[in-house]
C-alpha cells in the first residue's frame, strides 16, 4: 500500500547485512558458474543446428514403469510389456492410496523399496546379509551425505570435526563440508598410478589434520569420481584396517559400482570386504555406504534418488539420523525408480531385451573412454590417466605461465579461465579441477564421455582447436 507501516514490515523481513547470514552459509565456496554461462551458448547452438538435443540417454524399461505409475490408465495399454505393467501395479500397490501423489507409507520411505534394496545388496555381496532397517532413503547422494556430515559436525577450531577427503573428490563434496561446518583434511590420490589411493598418503594426511582439527571419518569414492579408478581388494582391506586402528568412520560413495568397464577390473563393495575380513572388523568398523540413481548405469540424475546402508552405528545415534530423515519424507517417484534400479528385468521377462541395451551402453562408455584418453595424451601440454569406470576423464593441464598470471589478475583460478574461454570460443563446457578440491597449481579439467561417439569426436576436435590456439597465444 506504500504506507510507512508496510515499509517498516518489509524492511524488517530482509537481511540488513552480510554479517546476519548464517556463518555456515557464508563459508560455502562459490561455484564457478560455468553452467550458467553454458545456458545461452547451448540455446544458440541448438537454434543454429535446428536439431533435436544432441544426446538422450534413456533407460526405456524404467521410463515405462514410471510413466504407468504416474498415469495408471497406461496399465490398460497392451503396447506396454506385461512385466512393465505388473511392476507398475506392484509399486502403486505399495504407495499410500495407490498413488504416487501420496506421502510414503512410513516417514522413512516405502517398505517395499527398503526390502528390494536389501535384497540387491545381498546378491551383490555374495550372500552377506543386509537388513531393511539399515537402509535410509533420501533425495540423491548429496542429500544423504549432507545428513551424515550434519550429524557428525561438532566443535570449533582444533576441536572441529575433520573429514579425510580424497583429492580429487566429487565436485559437490567441498561445498557440503563448508555448509556442514566440517574441516576438509585432504589426502592426494596418486595420479602416476592411475589415481590409486596410497596408504602412506592417508597416514600423513591424518597426522597433519590432527594438528588443527579432529578427523573422525574417511571419505572414499570407489569407483573414483572423477578419476574412474577402481580399487582392488587389497587396497580396500588396507583402508578398513587403517580405519579400525585409528577409530575412524568409513563413508564410501559407490554410485558407479555397476559401470566398471576396465579390463580385468572388478568392483568389490567395502561392506563385502569388511565382512570377509572376520568379526574383528565386521562387528567393530563403522561403515556408511552410498548409492544413487545418478550412476552411469541409470543416469537419472534429475530424479534425485539415493540411499545409504548404515553398518555398526550405535542404535541411539542412528535414531537421530532417522529423525533427520523424517523431517522431509523421501519423494515417492525417486523411490520407485530406485526399486527398478536394484531389481531390474530378469532373463525371460518381456522387457529384458530392452534392459540389456545397458550392456551396449557400457561398451560405448569403454570405447569412448579409450578414444578420449588416447586423443588427450596426443595434445601438447596435456596428459590423461585411463578411466576404468564411471563417466569422467580427468586430464592434467600444463598451462603456460602467462595464462596463470592473467587468471590471477582476473581473480579466478587458471583452470576456471581455461574452461570459460573454451566455453565461449568453442561451445564446449568442461569442469575445472578446482571444483574437485584442488587448490594449488596442479591444474586439471573434468571431461564427461557419456555421449554418443559422434558427439564425443566433435567435442574433442573443438577442444584440440582451442587448446592449440591457446598455446600459440601463450607459447
Amino acid at each position: 500500500s506504500g504506507s510507512p507501516q508496510s515499509a517498516l514490515i518489509i524492511h524488517a523481513g530482509h537481511m540488513t547485512s552480510v554479517q546476519e547470514v548464517n556463518p555456515a552459509v557464508r563459508r560455502i565456496r562459490a561455484p564457478t558458474r560455468l553452467q550458467d554461462l553454458a545456458i545461452p551458448i547451448t540455446d544458440e547452438i541448438l537454434q543454429r543446428l535446428k536439431t533435436e538435443p544432441l544426446c538422450a540417454c534413456h533407460h526405456c524399461a524404467l521410463s515405462q514403469v514410471l510413466a504407468a505409475c504416474m498415469y495408471p490408465k497406461l496399465l490398460e495399454e497392451k503396447s506396454l510389456p506385461l512385466d512393465v505393467r505388473q511392476r507398475a501395479q506392484k509399486l502403486l500397490g505399495a504407495c499410500g492410496g495407490g498413488s504416487v501423489g501420496s506421502y510414503s507409507a512410513t516417514p522413512t520411505g516405502i517398505p517395499l523399496v527398503h526390502k528390494s534394496i536389501a535384497e540387491f545388496i545381498e546378491r551383490r555381496d555374495c550372500g552377506v546379509s543386509s537388513h531393511q532397517d539399515h537402509i535410509i532413503l533420501s533425495s540423491g547422494f548429496e542429500k544423504i551425505l549432507w545428513m551424515v556430515l550434519h550429524l557428525m559436525s561438532n566443535g570449533e577450531g582444533q576441536t572441529q570435526t575433520g573429514l579425510l577427503t580424497p583429492v580429487p573428490c566429487p565436485q559437490t563434496v567441498p561445498m557440503l563440508l563448508d555448509v556442514s561446518w566440517l574441516t576438509m583434511v585432504p589426502y592426494q590420490l596418486k595420479e602416476d598410478r592411475g589415481w590409486a589411493l596410497d596408504l602412506d598418503e592417508l597416514r600423513q594426511a591424518l597426522e597433519t589434520g590432527r594438528r588443527h582439527c579432529e578427523p573422525r571419518a574417511i571419505f572414499i569414492s570407489n569407483p573414483g569420481n572423477p578419476t574412474g579408478h577402481v580399487q582392488d581388494r587389497e587396497t580396500i582391506e588396507e583402508v578398513i584396517n587403517f580405519a579400525a586402528t585409528e577409530g575412524l568412520v568409513l563413508l564410501v560413495e559407490e554410485v558407479d559400482q555397476e559401470s566398471v568397464f576396465g579390463q580385468d577390473k572388478e568392483f568389490f563393495s567395502y561392506k563385502q570386504v569388511l565382512f570377509e575380513m572376520g568379526q574383528k572388523y565386521s562387528e567393530m568398523v563403522e561403515l556408511i555406504s552410498f548409492n544413487a540413481l545418478s550412476g552411469a548405469k541409470m543416469g537419472e540424475c534429475g530424479l534425485r534418488g539415493g540411499y545409504m546402508e548404515v553398518i555398526n552405528m550405535d542404535p541411539a545415534v542412528k535414531t537421530y539420523l532417522r529423525n533427520m530423515q523424517a523431517t522431509s519424507t523421501p519423494p515417492v517417484l525417486p523411490q520407485l525408480a530406485l526399486e527398478v534400479m536394484v531389481n531390474p528385468p530378469s532373463l525371460g521377462d518381456p522387457s529384458y531385451e530392452t534392459y540389456t541395451n545397458i550392456v551396449r551402453t557400457q561398451t560405448t562408455l569403454s570405447q569412448n573412454a579409450h578414444r578420449a584418453c588416447e586423443f588427450l595424451n596426443e595434445l601438447p601440454g596435456m596428459s590423461c590417466q585411463p578411466a576404468m569406470a564411471g563417466t569422467f576423464l580427468y586430464p592434467h593441464l600444463n598451462l603456460p605461465p602467462q595464462m596463470i598470471e592473467k587468471a590471477k589478475t582476473l581473480g579466478v583460478e587458471a583452470d576456471v579461465l581455461y574452461c570459460q574461454k573454451l566455453l565461449e570460443e568453442e561451445g564446449v563446457c568442461l569442469g575445472p579441477g578446482c571444483e574437485n578440491g584442488q587448490d594449488d597449481q596442479n591444474y586439471h579439467i573434468r571431461l564427461s564421455f557419456l555421449v554418443p561417439p559422434v558427439i564425443l569426436e566433435d567435442l574433442l576436435l573443438h577442444l584440440r582447436s582451442f587448446h592449440l590456439r591457446l598455446l600459440e597465444k601463450f607459447p
